[in-house]
């Protein structure tokens, strides 16, 4: 998932979030649905809500993001309204935030998560938003700004990582795959690092609030920081000192999607707009602002959902 850059857009803006929600003492983040629900009306109203302007022909498609100031935008959007669809970028400082605005209504789509994280949030939250379309992978990669390599961390070196669940349990697993820890059952997608065999592992973890991740690096031996973060900050992904494989298996819960309210999962003019994020110029965009670093992903929407299903079910699981 990508970040909180900047938009040039005014109607674009980034909308004034609080921070993250601190952590509950469960494994899983439950929103402040009716703190969400004013903002984004504050949001509306700086940016229009009419998601129709069927009298001058055309179709305004309001995407959810926390990425609206990404080059990709530029080609996507043009190529949209060459088709009569005008797509309208609501810009979110918070990953907590675009999910609940999608199911109030607020916006038409988002694009900003994966699979799993849409997972926990329905699980959490008993929505039902549901993935239409793939678009990338993103590693995720460990960074240091005092080591060039994994073997010159420290026996009880400090390694920060994100905090928000699904992430954080992606960050265990690319520091176990490392060789920096080791969990105990071997992990999964929604590891804590209660579950971290200390005398086993070599370092020490921190998690931290996921954008703090690059601000940290002076204080700690390394950190994982998500790809939009390490983007922003204009860390180089080939100087990582590892990252995970976008192209394994293991990297399907990682998928990037566009999500949509259940009722519009047939929406034919969304369908389009998922294609169009596959326009050779959108691509060429994509690849040139993560510095080659996604892979392009198209998968079927009904794969999607199974994979969306399977994940909600290991989440409930979780919880029991």
């Amino acid at each position: 998932m990508a970040d909180t850059p900047h938009s040039d857009n005014a109607s674009d803006e980034p909308v004034g979030l609080p921070e993250r929600p601190r952590r509950s003492k469960g494994p899983f983040v439950v929103l402040g649905v009716v703190l969400v629900a004013a903002l984004v009306a504050i949001t509306v109203v700086l940016t229009g809500g009419d998601s129709d302007d069927s009298a001058n022909g055309n179709t305004t498609v309001r995407i959810g993001t926390t990425e609206a100031g990404s080059d990709y935008w530029k080609p996507f959007k043009r190529l949209a309204a060459e088709e009569g669809i005008t797509i309208e970028t609501v810009n979110f400082s918070d990953y907590n935030q675009p999910n609940p605005a999608l199911s109030q209504g607020q916006t038409d789509l988002n694009l900003f998560q994966h699979v799993l994280f849409l997972a926990n949030y329905n699980v959490s939250n008993q929505d039902d938003l549901t993935p239409i379309g793939s678009t990338y992978v993103v590693p995720l990669s460990l960074y240091s700004n005092k080591h060039t390599a994994v073997d010159q961390i420290p026996d009880g070196g400090t390694v920060a990582i994100p905090k928000d669940p699904t992430n954080q349990a992606r960050a265990l697993l690319v520091l176990q795959e490392a060789g920096l820890i080791t969990l105990k059952g071997g992990g999964t997608v929604l590891s804590t690092p209660a579950e971290i065999d200390r005398a086993a592992s070599k370092v020490e973890v921190t998690p931290v609030d996921a954008a703090q991740t690059v601000a940290v690096l002076d204080s700690v031996d390394a950190s994982v920081v998500n790809n939009g973060f390490a983007r922003d900050a204009g860390l180089n992904p080939d100087e990582a000192l590892f990252s995970d494989d976008p192209r394994s298996d293991a990297a399907e819960p990682y998928i990037n999607i566009v999500a949509a309210r259940a009722e519009d999962r047939d929406n034919q003019t969304y369908q389009r707009v998922v294609e169009l994020f596959h326009h050779p110029e959108v691509q060429e965009a994509v690849q040139a602002e993560s510095q080659g670093s996604s892979v392009p992903v198209k998968r079927s929407q009904a794969e999607l959902e199974d994979i969306h299903t399977e994940l909600q079910e290991t989440v409930r699981a979780a919880q029991r």
